[in-house]
């Protein structure tokens, strides 16, 4: 035994002191593009890869740590520190997203290196590989901007926002400014939007339309209103408002009618209502706040029924109201199509702008409400004030757990408010101030640790 074991330690340290002056050679655990990019074949299984990648996480967590929802006390299986605003860089909860999306990142940055060592010549082909390239600089300008709304410490020029990444690499970087993402992402887009055929329309992946809107929303986000009005409007007359009687079953993916881009969810896949609102369909994880289901005219708005179901049969200290929007169906109960993009959105984004700048802001959100709600009568407004607030009341409903309600309060300075019946649950979690660190999401401890270039937000 002894024997084998000196004989072992030999051959290891061999090996050991052979490796080290073949520090030279290719690594062999890893492929590059030259050999994993062939054709474009290979291109569209490279891109299939960065569309599995995307993380609708933040569409789950901004809306428990906004006031889109309350905490059951029934709830004593889930993670509570994102409700309760007691995350830190350590909480996966918030922190979990950046990791997912520079994954993403970087397989669009080395499936765009091999699709430039392709050569192709037939004019199917030259169209082909010229709308994968569109796609894969769209979604490298999304991801990017996704990671700004989390990760961004605020949403104005000279604020720190996350590294810009446009190369497949391995090093130190330093976290962009809040203008510089903005305007890589710009040009991203403005570089994808020609690559891509107008005739070209599936849903799960990026359009030409989809690319507006993704251009309108990130104008909104840099108060650009005159590009926020052009966007939008592009996508607005390309896609209308889903009807009364079709919309409903956008959320159960029996009609598509105005979405614009979704990621396909079928099988085995992750259910986005399980995951944060249900629990085997049993426990109620996180229900639809009071405040917003105050929001709603219950009897004439048909978002109230898509949105937020009632049920007073599921016993004594179980919450009567659950969040219905990712309810699914019968034999796929939380699983639905991730709806990233729709055309109410886009009324919304206009309507804003318009408020900001000129434009019939008070027309886009009345025809809104006229598709949302039975037998609905044009509303007037005092003034500028009156009518943001009136938007930001219709974005409170109308996007409601779609991921944008944080990120709505955070662009206007604005508290996270919970009412007082909301709160039973919540630790005293009641007011979050923009001055609080938790205002803004964590870059994770680990990156902290490991990148020397880069910083964590205020007050953490």
């Amino acid at each position: 035994m002894i024997n084998q074991i000196k004989y072992t330690l030999i051959i290891s340290l061999l090996v050991f002191f052979s490796s080290c002056t073949k520090l030279d050679l290719k690594p062999t655990d890893t492929i590059d593009a030259e050999k994993a990019y062939r054709n474009l074949n290979d291109i569209d299984l490279g891109l299939t890869g960065v569309y599995a990648q995307l993380d609708y996480t933040l569409i789950g967590v901004n809306a428990i740590v906004s006031d889109e929802v309350m905490l059951p006390t029934e709830n004593t299986v889930s993670n509570t520190d994102a409700h309760r605003w007691l995350y830190n860089a350590d909480s996966e909860s918030v922190t979990g997203s950046y990791y997912g999306y520079y994954v993403a990142i970087d397989r669009i940055n080395r499936v765009l290196a091999g699709l430039d060592k392709i050569t192709v010549s037939a004019a199917a082909d030259i169209a082909m590989r010229d709308r994968y390239r569109g796609e894969l600089l769209a979604l490298r300008a999304f991801c990017h901007f996704e990671l700004l709304r989390m990760y961004g410490a605020a949403y104005q020029n000279g604020a720190l926002g996350v590294p810009n990444m446009k190369a497949s690499a391995v090093g130190y970087p330093a976290r962009d400014h809040f203008e510089v993402v903005i305007a890589d992402a710009k040009t991203d887009l403005l570089t994808a939007k020609p690559l891509i055929p107008p005739s070209f329309n599936d849903k799960t992946r990026v359009t030409k339309t989809g690319v507006s809107a993704i251009q309108a929303r990130l104008a909104l986000y840099e108060k650009n209103w005159a590009d926020a009005i052009m966007y939008a409007t592009e996508v607005i007359n390309l896609m209308p408002l889903a009807t009364a009687g079709q919309f409903p079953g956008i959320w159960t993916d029996g009609v598509d009618n105005e979405v614009i881009w979704k990621l396909r969810r079928v099988g085995d896949d992750q259910r986005i209502g399980d995951l944060f609102y249900r629990q085997n369909s049993k426990i109620v994880l996180y229900a639809p706040s009071f405040k917003l289901i105050n929001s709603f005219d219950k009897i004439n708005d048909i978002r109230y029924a898509a949105y937020i179901r009632f049920d007073n049969t599921r016993g004594e200290k179980k919450s009567e109201y659950l969040v219905n929007k990712y309810a699914g169906t019968t034999a796929t109960p939380g699983l639905t199509d991730i709806k990233m993009f729709r055309t109410g959105e886009m009324y919304l984004i206009r309507a804003e702008a318009e408020a900001e700048s000129t434009g019939d802001a008070a027309g886009d959100l009345n025809n809104l409400r006229a598709a949302r709600i039975k037998d609905y009568q044009p509303a007037g407004f005092t003034g500028k004030d009156d009518l943001i607030n009136a938007i930001y009341i219709e974005r409170f409903k109308e996007l409601a757990f779609e991921g944008h309600r944080f990120f709505d309060l955070k662009r206007r300075n604005l508290p996270v408010q919970r009412l007082p019946e909301d709160a039973i649950n919540t630790s005293g979690a009641v007011k979050l101030l923009p001055a609080q660190a938790q205002y803004a999401f964590p870059i994770p401890a680990l990156e902290i640790s490991v990148n020397k270039n880069t910083f964590q937000n205020p007050n953490y």
